[in-house]
């Protein structure tokens, strides 16, 4: 999911921090409805916003979408991504973290929600919310949005690219992926349905570009996907090309359905942690599940968004409620 290369490799984290990761996936402290009383109109207002963004800047779905993954995979669901740093320092600096777009957004809603409830609702339950409501309006699930959290207020450069716990590489494969998944308490098949949150967005022609012209050093291509695909990624990326955009989901990025799988199937996963889906017993029966007439990717999707958010949260006494997101109070 992430779009950046990752030159540290991947290694197992130990067993103590592995338990302490999961025990924080547990998301106690977060509840639905959290600001029922203190801000009742909280999640009115940032669909109102989302749904005026979405009407004029639709491409912004994907990214806000992926913002809440990245905050969330990295120190947990703290908002941690949002951070500001007089040097650059911090998480959004990070390589994977350059390519997100969409702060402007939450600074949007943090702003009409401050006019509301001052002080009331953190950045990190923006960030929960956002992703929600650009699901929906891209024609998406709906599902209730767990609150409750809490900002975070550290936020290092280092993090999204630490080899251990980083964020997963896009050129990860199907074992570094269920790994990572599984360090943050989440498993094989909310690794497979996140996934399929790549039906909506763009991706640089750099984090494929191995695959259409050097995939083993030797200027081949990528054997596994379809061959008449790479003719025409071909067109639009050049070898080198570091800024022009591909459709995740060719037809229809703009669209949150089940494409996304569809393609995957027909070798035709734009990164190779989407082709990496082919190659696991679960992961490929939940892509067949989900070209079918059977499919429920729309209610597991809320179900794993739930679940993805409650990664190491802060919540109760800890951490703050940040007046401006990208600052610490």
């Amino acid at each position: 999911m992430a779009t950046y290369k990752n030159s540290f490799g991947f290694f197992v984290l130990p067993v103590m921090v592995l338990a302490l990761l999961t025990l924080q996936a547990e998301g106690q402290g977060l509840k639905v409805g959290f600001y029922e009383k203190s801000c009742p109109h909280a999640e009115k207002i940032v669909t109102t916003v989302i749904n005026e963004v979405m009407a004029v800047a639709p491409s912004l779905s994907g990214p806000l979408l992926r913002m809440h993954f990245h905050d969330c995979f990295i120190r947990g669901c703290d908002g941690s991504v949002l951070l500001d740093s007089p040097t650059n320092q911090s998480e959004k600096f990070s390589p994977p973290n350059l390519s997100l777009r969409g702060f402007n957004i939450i600074d949007r809603v943090k702003l009409a929600l401050e006019k509301a409830c001052p002080g009331v609702v953190s950045c990190a339950d923006i960030v929960a919310l956002v992703a929600r409501d650009v699901t929906v309006a891209t024609k998406g699930p709906f599902w209730e949005v767990e609150t409750g959290r809490r900002d975070g207020n550290v936020s290092l450069i280092s993090d999204p690219i630490n080899p251990a716990t980083g964020l997963p590489p896009f050129f990860a494969n199907i074992n570094l992926l269920k790994q990572s998944f599984a360090l943050r308490g989440l498993n094989t098949k909310d690794l497979v349905v996140l996934s399929g949150g790549h039906t909506i967005g763009m991706s640089h022609c750099s984090s494929f570009d191995s695959r259409l012209y050097n995939f083993t050093g030797e200027g081949d291509t990528d054997p596994s996907m379809d061959p008449n695909y790479i003719a025409r990624l071909k067109l639009k990326c050049k070898q080198g090309d570091q800024t022009t955009l591909a459709e995740l989901d060719p037809g229809s990025f703009k669209t949150f359905d089940d494409s996304y799988y569809k393609l995957v199937t027909k070798r035709r996963g734009l990164l190779q942690s989407d082709a990496a889906l082919l190659n696991d017993p679960e992961t490929r029966a939940y892509l067949v599940q989900s070209t079918s007439h059977g499919s429920t990717f729309f209610k597991d999707f809320g179900v794993s968004m739930v679940n993805m958010g409650r990664i190491g949260v802060l919540t109760g006494s800890q951490g703050e409620v940040r007046k401006v997101c990208s600052k610490r109070n």
